[in-house]
Formats: C-alpha cells, structure tokens, sequence
C-alpha cells in the first residue's frame, strides 16, 4: 500500500447537498472524499417541519445517531409502522426496507450522524411509492 492509503485524513463539511430523499446533507467520509472502501457517514438536516421522501437503501445498512430534535421514522411496505428517535438516540434501518423521516418539531431543525457501510451510498438510494391509501 502506498503512503496515501494509509493516511488519515480530517474531513470538514462545510457545503451542503440535496440527496435523492430531498435533504440536505453535510459529506463528511466517503468514497470520494477520502477513498473509502465500505464506509460513508455524513450529517443531515432534516428542516423545521420537513420530511424525507420515502425511499429504500439497496444493498447497505444504515445507522443513525440523532444529535439534536425529535424524528419520526414510518418504515414498511405501507409505511405503516413508526418509532420516534430524540437527542441521544440510536436508529437501525437494514437495507430494503422503505421508510422516511419526519421532523417532529416546526420550528426547530433535527440533525443526525448517518453512517452506512457503503462509499457510495446516495448511488443506491431508490424513491419507493408506498400503496395507495396509506
């Protein structure tokens, strides 16, 4: 391996993006940015009274942990179940499941850590409609 490889290297996100699930996030570790091979993590933003589009994760797991504000994640085919996470929370989403987030507060902004074991994660975010009528 060559003396880049191995480096450590500080990443600090200082422009936000619009992902596939329309928020913005904070790129920190990923394959672009630093070479990473099976890791990405980033900060995101979810807005005063905003929500994720529904989508899937294809291929990858996906940890949350909240760092500020209130979160109600729906998951399942219809969406038809919930957990809300806050401040100090931990949240596991395996691949393939459909879900979306939901900022519980319309004044204040929710932001949490996202890791994923995939460089590339955004590549294999997919919109998913859940069933009419739910």
């Amino acid at each position: 391996m060559s003396d880049e490889t191995l480096s450590v290297k500080a990443i600090r996100p200082d422009q936000e993006v619009m992902t596939k699930q329309r928020l913005p996030y904070f790129v920190g570790i990923s394959g672009n940015t630093v070479g990473a091979a099976g890791l990405s993590m980033h900060v995101v933003v979810i807005p005063p009274g905003a929500r994720a589009e529904p989508h899937i994760h294809v291929g990858y797991e996906t940890g949350i942990y909240v760092l500020e504000g209130s979160v109600r994640t729906r998951w399942g085919e219809g969406l038809e179940h919930e957990t809300v996470s806050r401040a100090g929370d931990f949240l596991f989403v395996p691949p393939g499941v459909p879900h979306e987030a939901i900022n519980l507060s319309a004044t204040e902004p929710a932001r949490a850590v996202v890791a994923r074991n995939h460089p590339a994660e955004q590549d294999l975010v997919e919109p998913y409609a859940p069933d009419a009528g739910t």
